[in-house]
C-alpha cells in the first residue's frame, strides 16, 4: 500500500458484545458448560455441540447463546453483564456443618482432564461429579458441609471419581457399577456425625471412597 493511499480505520463496536473474545473467555464459558453437564442439565451430545460452539466463537455475542438457557451463567468480559464478586466465607473447622449457607460450586467435571476439590471448601447438600475419560478427586477432610447429610452424585464413564473422607464422617454407598467398580462403605448415619450418601453410575469406570487421616497441618493444630 502506498503512503499516499488512505489507510483503513477500525472503529470499536458500539456494543461490547461484538468485541473479540479471548482464549480465557472461551475457557471460562467451557467450564460453565462442563459443570452444567455434571449437574445433569446437558446430555453428552449437547455437551459436545456446545463445546464446539465455544471454541469456534469469535466474539462475546457468539458465546452468549451457548449458555443463555443455563441458570446463573454469564459471559465474562462484558462489563454490563458482570456480577459483583461473592464475599469470602468465614474460616471454618474441618467437617463443620454450616446450615443455611449459599453455595455456588455445585459440581466437579473432568472430561479428558483432571479435577480436584480439596482444602477448606463448602460442600452443598447436593453435589454432582462427572468423570469422562478423566478423573475427579473430592477431598472432604477439611471441607465444611452445608447440611448434616450430603448427597454426592458420582458418575464415571471410562473415568475415575475418588471421594476422600476422614474418621468423623459416615458414608453410605448406593451407586451402581456397569462393567466398572463402585466401591465404598455402607454405613448408617450416626448422631453428631456428618453423613455422606454416594450415588451414581460407574460405566467402564471406577468410583471409590477412601478413608484417610487428617492432613499433617490439621494434625499439628490439634496436638
Amino acid at each position: 500500500m502506498s503512503d499516499l493511499e488512505p489507510r483503513p480505520e477500525f472503529q470499536p463496536p458500539a456494543d461490547p458484545r461484538d468485541l473479540r473474545c479471548a482464549d480465557a473467555d472461551r475457557e471460562a464459558v467451557a467450564e460453565v458448560v462442563r459443570k452444567a453437564a455434571g449437574d445433569g442439565r446437558l446430555t453428552l451430545d449437547e455437551l459436545g455441540e456446545r463445546l464446539d460452539a465455544v471454541y469456534s466463537a469469535r466474539t462475546y455475542r457468539d458465546l452468549e447463546p451457548v449458555i443463555a438457557d443455563l441458570p446463573g451463567a454469564r459471559v465474562p468480559g462484558i462489563p454490563q453483564l458482570a456480577s459483583p464478586p461473592s464475599p469470602l466465607p468465614a474460616a471454618r473447622t474441618p467437617n463443620q456443618v454450616v446450615g443455611g449457607s449459599t453455595v455456588t460450586d455445585s459440581s466437579a467435571v473432568a472430561i479428558f482432564s483432571e479435577t480436584k476439590r480439596s482444602g477448606s471448601w463448602l460442600v452443598p447438600s447436593e453435589y454432582a461429579s462427572l468423570a469422562v475419560l478423566g478423573s475427579v478427586e473430592l477431598d472432604l477432610r477439611e471441607a465444611s458441609l452445608a447440611s448434616s447429610q450430603v448427597r454426592i452424585q458420582a458418575n464415571a464413564v471410562f473415568g475415575e471419581v475418588t471421594v476422600i473422607v476422614g474418621d468423623g464422617v459416615t458414608v453410605s454407598t448406593t451407586g451402581t457399577a456397569a462393567l466398572g467398580e463402585y466401591d465404598g462403605p455402607h454405613e448408617q448415619p450416626v448422631d453428631g456425625k456428618p453423613h455422606v450418601v454416594l450415588t451414581g453410575l460407574a460405566l467402564f469406570g471406577s468410583v471409590q471412597v477412601k478413608r484417610k487421616p487428617p492432613k499433617k497441618r490439621w494434625r499439628a493444630l490439634r496436638e
